[in-house]
């Protein structure tokens, strides 16, 4: 028995066909979203939109998992009607707005060129003003729709864009619907459901970006939306009442997409979640593994027994029973930008390729902890985790007229190990569990230096998932567990995932320096993250250069 696990990431959707009784990969394929710079759909008057368009996702379905099943098929002991389920995974919050018959709005003719009629993806920021209004009214009239969320909604999540395309192009929002995530939208195509009200919807989505949580009924309560828009209860009665866990299928693929897609009729789709939670499924999460997704941005996931889960976590992105791996309760942070900072230096300012970021790396792998005198803050696409804050930009310290490019590669490189530190302390002041930490995506596969200066930051081992597909991987365990190939999650994590042999260990005296680096760090991410209101920097560049010249000694 196959599966297929299709990964819809920000730039292209990844097929991957999966052997059930041991994890092996059968065939693979990437297909990059053709609409857009790199499949984004963008705004030079705005750089805080991010759209894409939902035929892009269509047509990258298709020929991703074709092309995946052709790979499959060069290979003995696979054929096409062995596939017996299929999971997806898609980036999040990324909600689109649908019509009555579940047909995206950007489909038609008439909103195909309209930006606010695409999907909004995960990383779009211009709900600024929103988020803000959701946090003010929830911390005041429903404080325990935030207290699971960090006590801070974001400008990333659900709410917040719809109300946000409500204000700023109204004749969009009224021509929709409904609206669903894109890890929602995705399955239901396949299950050619023809009505957004008979969608199954994941708890992944729900619970972490849409203030989801069965203690309160559901979603929000029609009051509480009504004060921010009448129209928006009324749009609840056009969303959903219940979401569900891993364990829930989808639906049942459809006749039409099981010919498109060469594949048996009425085979269970699984649930739809966000990539980075079935990701941690395809790296073996269970109590006490934190799993890092590393890729245009980082999201940090662990799991928690319901008797040991912590009443409320300060910035964290949500504490959700039934989320990431089922009879756990899940637990999200992340950084919202890491391979996209190194992108902005080495393409942006250097107007460089591929090529420089091996040059860079190389270049920086012969630096020692702060040989560069050196140390910047991660926020160039703002703060998710701790400070839950958008409006925070980056920052670089200790620059002289001898400073160069392969130094400040480097120290973008630590800025964002000193992030994940950040976050690993939060999770740990609140007794969440981590004995170790797994990581995947393509910067923890093929960049050495950044996995080691990660342990040397945070004093942990890092190891690394064996499947390069880790979110696919995931999605196909999943499916896996729906179509009964396995019986429960644990089984199938154990028989199809597995992590790399060598792993990443602390150097004791690197550690010891970048402890002084990180308290430098905490000053100044405290300071301009509005912790700390009497800060004083006077010493923070005399203390750059001392340790510059004790690591060039």
């Amino acid at each position: 028995m196959f599966t297929v696990g299709i990964d819809f990431g920000t730039n292209s959707v990844r097929a991957l066909v999966v052997r059930c009784a041991d994890g092996e990969e059968f065939g693979s394929a990437v297909f990059p979203y053709p609409g857009g710079r790199q499949g984004v759909i963008l705004d030079a008057k705005d750089h805080h939109l991010a759209r894409q368009h939902p035929g892009d996702h269509l047509l990258g379905l298709e020929k991703s998992v074709n092309a995946a099943l052709a790979a499959a098929a060069r290979k003995r002991g696979f054929a096409r009607d062995q596939v017996v389920g299929i999971g997806i995974d898609t980036t999040g919050s990324s909600p689109l707005p649908v019509d009555a018959n579940n047909r995206a709005l950007a489909l038609n003719p008439k909103w195909k060129r309209n930006p606010h009629a695409q999907c909004w993806l995960w990383k779009d920021h211009t709900s600024i003003d929103e988020a803000a209004q959701i946090t003010e009214l929830a911390a005041s009239l429903r404080p325990q729709y935030i207290a699971k969320c960090g006590n801070t909604y974001s400008p990333e999540w659900f709410w917040a864009k719809i109300l946000h395309c409500l204000r700023v192009a109204p004749d969009v929002f009224d021509a929709a619907y409904s609206w669903v995530e894109l890890a929602d939208w995705i399955p239901s195509v396949l299950s050619e459901i023809s009505k957004p009200e008979r969608i199954t919807r994941g708890i992944c989505c729900a619970g972490h970006k849409a203030l989801y949580h069965e203690s309160w009924g559901g979603l929000p309560d029609k009051e509480f939306l009504g004060m921010l828009h009448p129209k928006l209860a009324e749009l609840r009665d056009r969303l959903y009442e219940k979401a569900y866990d891993a364990h829930t299928p989808a639906g049942k693929l459809g006749y039409e997409w099981a010919e498109r897609l060469g594949l048996p009729a009425n085979i269970p789709i699984a649930i739809g979640a966000m990539d980075v939670h079935y990701g941690a499924i395809g790296c073996g999460i269970q109590e006490g593994v934190l799993v890092k997704v590393i890729g245009t941005s980082s999201c940090d996931c662990a799991v928690v027994s319901p008797d040991l889960v912590p009443r409320n976590i300060p910035g964290i992105c949500g504490i959700v029973p039934g989320a990431i791996l089922p009879g756990y309760c899940g637990i999200e942070a992340g950084q919202a930008a890491v391979g996209d900072i190194f992108n902005w230096w080495t393409e942006v300012v250097c107007e460089g390729d591929a090529d420089l970021h091996a040059t860079l790396t190389k270049e920086a792998a012969r630096l020692k902890p702060g040989q560069s005198g050196l140390l910047a803050l991660d926020w160039n696409n703002g703060n998710r985790t701790v400070l839950v804050d958008p409006m925070l930009t980056g920052l670089l310290v200790g620059q002289t007229l001898h400073t160069t490019r392969a130094e400040i590669y480097r120290a973008l490189i630590e800025a964002t190990a000193f992030g994940a530190r950040v976050i690993l302390e939060r999770l740990k002041e609140h007794h969440v569990p981590v004995q170790r930490i797994v990581c995947a995506g393509g910067i923890a596969e093929k960049n050495p230096l950044l996995m080691q200066i990660y342990a040397d930051v945070t004093g942990c081992v890092m190891q690394v998932a064996a499947s390069t597909q880790a979110c696919a991987l995931g999605a196909a365990v999943g499916a896996a567990v729906v179509a009964e190939a396995h019986p429960d999650f644990p089984t199938a994590q154990e028989a199809m995932t597995s992590v790399l042999p060598k792993a990443y260990r602390p150097n004791a005296a690197h550690q010891r320096t970048y402890d002084e680096l990180y308290r430098l760090y905490r000053r100044m991410h405290d300071a301009f993250g509005g912790l700390d209101k009497s800060a004083d920097f006077s010493r923070v560049m005399k203390d750059l250069l001392v340790l510059k010249r004790t690591a060039r000694a």
